[in-house]
């Protein structure tokens, strides 16, 4: 799959890029950019222990990015008598704060189902074959269908590589597929990226409540808490999808949130630039709002409403000891609560 990915990681609901796949400069090193990047990593090397890993850890500290910021996409099988060090390995891993992912699901050459269920990741990479013969052959509609099904089950994403046509993008959406990249999703001379009109959904809710935040998780661009405010200025620059940078402490825990809108706008003004960006951030920081990753999505929506100058602004999804693990758009929520009450 290594050679797919080469175009950025795209939300199907809103267009928005993500990620981006990693890129290494002409020295070896990875090229750091605001937005999480995607690094694919064979099974074979999280079995051996942490010691195996150290120069990806460093090469992360060096480009200035931090593991939560980082997507690991585990590639081939995992031997059943190897399934307990994959396991250690993958909790160690998750404990530093990356993000994992299985690429090749669905397919004999990716990981076993109740392995995936087990390992509970981030995102289930479809097999690119899958999604080739989507929608023509409905067997492989039907393998998409049944790993959506798991990934919503275990509160995974599912990413649907290498899409080339809009036939593909409808079904892919229609099953859950929620990411996706592919020379469709390619960014076009301007540098933005176009995704087909999605086809309104009819089907009837089943939860009243909607589904958990950590199902609409996307990952969040974050920055140090000390981190001074044209180094804000640049993350929002880089990227126009981005709504938000969280401020984060040594434990990835968030301590202030810069919506773009209001942030930029202080630049702005006259004299913006020369009175705000050599100063910290912070100080044009917003409290973040955040909410656990198991609030429904009407719950959600409730905390959203609370503060009517900020209705609009991102929630930050932390887990049990508060680290940030995402965003959670307000416009997400607002699709999800309206297909509830439709």
């Amino acid at each position: 799959m290594s050679s797919l990915l080469t175009s950025p990681l795209v939300d199907l609901d809103t267009g928005a890029v993500i990620a981006h796949p990693a890129t290494v400069d002409p020295t070896g090193s990875l090229r750091a950019a605001p937005l999480p990047m995607i690094i694919e990593l064979p099974v074979r090397t999280v079995l051996p222990g942490a010691g195996t890993l150290a120069p990806l850890h460093e090469a992360l500290r060096r480009a200035g990015r931090h593991p939560r910021e980082a997507i690991l996409l585990l590639t081939g099988t995992c031997q059943e008598q190897d399934r307990p060090l994959l396991k250690v390995g993958l909790d160690g891993l998750r404990t530093i704060g990356y993000l994992l992912g299985f690429a090749g699901v669905g397919s004999a050459g990716g990981p076993a189902l109740d392995l995936v269920a087990e390992a509970a990741p981030y995102v289930l990479a479809l097999d690119p074959d899958v999604v080739a013969r989507v929608p023509a052959d409905h067997r492989a509609t039907a393998v998409v269908r049944a790993v959506a099904s798991l990934a919503r089950d275990v509160g995974a994403h599912v990413l649907a590589p290498d899409v080339r046509r809009e036939a593909q993008v409808a079904v892919l959406r229609g099953l859950g597929v929620r990411l996706a990249h592919g020379p469709l999703l390619a960014p076009g001379p301007d540098g933005k990226v176009r995704v087909p009109l999605p086809v309104a959904d009819e089907s009837p809710a089943t939860v009243m409540l909607g589904p958990r935040v950590q199902e609409m998780l996307l990952p969040a661009v974050t920055l140090p808490a000390e981190a001074k405010a044209e180094e804000a200025v640049a993350a929002f620059g880089h990227e126009p999808t981005i709504t938000s940078v969280i401020l984060v402490d040594e434990f990835q825990r968030p301590k202030g949130s810069l919506d773009r809108s209001r942030f930029l706008l202080s630049f702005a003004a006259r004299y913006g630039h020369a009175l705000h960006g050599s100063k910290p951030a912070q100080r044009l920081a917003d409290p973040p709002r955040t909410v656990p990753r198991t609030t429904p999505a009407i719950a959600a929506m409730q905390a959203a409403g609370r503060d009517a100058a900020r209705v609009y602004d991102d929630l930050v999804v932390t887990d049990e000891l508060n680290r940030c693990l995402g965003i959670v758009r307000v416009s997400d929520l607002i699709r999800q609560v309206s297909a509830i009450r439709a």
